[in-house]
């Protein structure tokens, strides 16, 4: 019953989505622009999410505030907002923007265009070959493409989540951009010594199995409810699809699968930040995800677990969303474009 609904979803929909004869180049330009907009909206959410995350670290990690303890005590998304504005200035929101843009950009990128490539040809070969595990394709699709790009882009996914935990006290003092971050994060370690030097480049790479062990597991979840969600969507759409409904129809199932999906993988995510904001550069090099999860719980329990939960739900939601339908919605407008130029050819001709 599940596979024939997957088969009759597939089939109904396959006008509407990811079926387009579009080049990889035209799939990479509709991811990036996509990113772009989500990146910028989403960016302050980001900030309150780690803004959270760093009140139940320990001060040895990451750099603590110099101010009154209730300037770190938050009743909510909201109260974090004012309190980040009143401290640090509006601007502080979107602090980390121009890591998240050359971070999101290439990423997403890459990650959409490859996830459509992969899920296209695995689902060709599973519905002549092996029927029974077509409606996985979305799962395993979906971890391979995020493991390529997110092991491709880490440096800069380091220096955002470092940029965002910068705290400064001084109106005069400017934070770090993108390069200097990167530098900073490799100068502690730098030697002449070969070995050395292939630590201090290795270093970039610090929390990329947190950065995995989350993304991987988010990116399972979300396409495992997103594909049958929207397919759901569209079957009922129809034919006649626009533009606006396959937005909307897209929105919708990434806002819903992107939710899930945060909410999921929240412990993976508090570790990974954890991880990636360390200042020891030896102490960065020997930790595990296990060991941080661990020493998570032991500080804070279930609720440093759970640290920054609503705001990154908040986040992820509509962030998936805005990628998927845009992503979606440009791709259609392409193929509507050549569709319509192959039309007036032929008639011309």
């Amino acid at each position: 019953m599940v596979k024939e609904e997957y088969y009759s979803n597939k089939e109904s929909s396959k006008s509407q989505i990811s079926d387009f004869d579009l080049s990889f180049g035209e799939r990479a330009v509709s991811a990036a622009g996509a990113a772009f907009i989500s990146a910028v909206i989403v960016n302050p959410l980001d900030v309150a999410k780690m803004v959270r995350e760093m009140k139940n670290m320990p001060s040895s990690v990451g750099t603590q505030p110099a101010c009154a303890p209730d300037c770190t005590r938050y009743k909510g998304m909201l109260d974090v907002f004012y309190k980040v504005i009143r401290q640090e200035g509006f601007s502080r929101l979107w602090r980390g923007t121009n890591a998240s843009l050359a971070l999101a950009v290439p990423s997403v990128g890459i990650y959409m265009p490859l996830y459509d490539i992969f899920r296209n040809y695995m689902e060709e070969f599973t519905s002549r070959n092996a029927p029974t595990i077509a409606p996985y394709v979305p799962v395993v699709a979906g971890s391979l493409t995020r493991s390529i790009a997110c092991i491709s882009c880490y440096p800069v996914e380091l220096a955002r989540t470092r940029m965002q935990a910068f705290k400064h006290n001084q109106t005069d003092v400017k934070p770090p951009g993108v390069w200097k971050t990167l530098a900073g994060v490799v100068s502690p370690v730098k030697s002449a010594n070969n070995h050395q030097a292939f630590q201090s480049y290795r270093i970039l790479w610090t929390g990329l199995g947190a950065q995995l062990a989350r993304d991987v597991p988010f990116s399972a979840v979300c396409w495992s409810f997103l594909e049958p969600l929207r397919r759901k969507f569209l079957s009922r759409i129809g034919d006649e699809a626009s533009a606006t409904s396959v937005l909307g129809a897209n929105f919708c199932a990434g806002f819903m699968a992107g939710s899930l999906a945060a909410a999921t993988t929240c412990p993976l995510d508090v570790a990974r930040t954890r991880r990636q904001i360390e200042k020891d550069p030896t102490r960065a090099l020997k930790m595990t995800t296990r060991h941080t999860l661990i020493e998570i719980w032991r500080d804070g329990g279930i609720r440093g677990l759970f640290a920054g939960a609503r705001p990154r739900v908040a986040r992820a939601g509509p962030s998936v969303g805005i990628v998927v339908s845009f992503y979606e919605v440009v791709k259609y407008a392409l193929h509507y474009r050549q569709t319509t130029n192959t039309g007036d050819n032929r008639i011309n001709g």
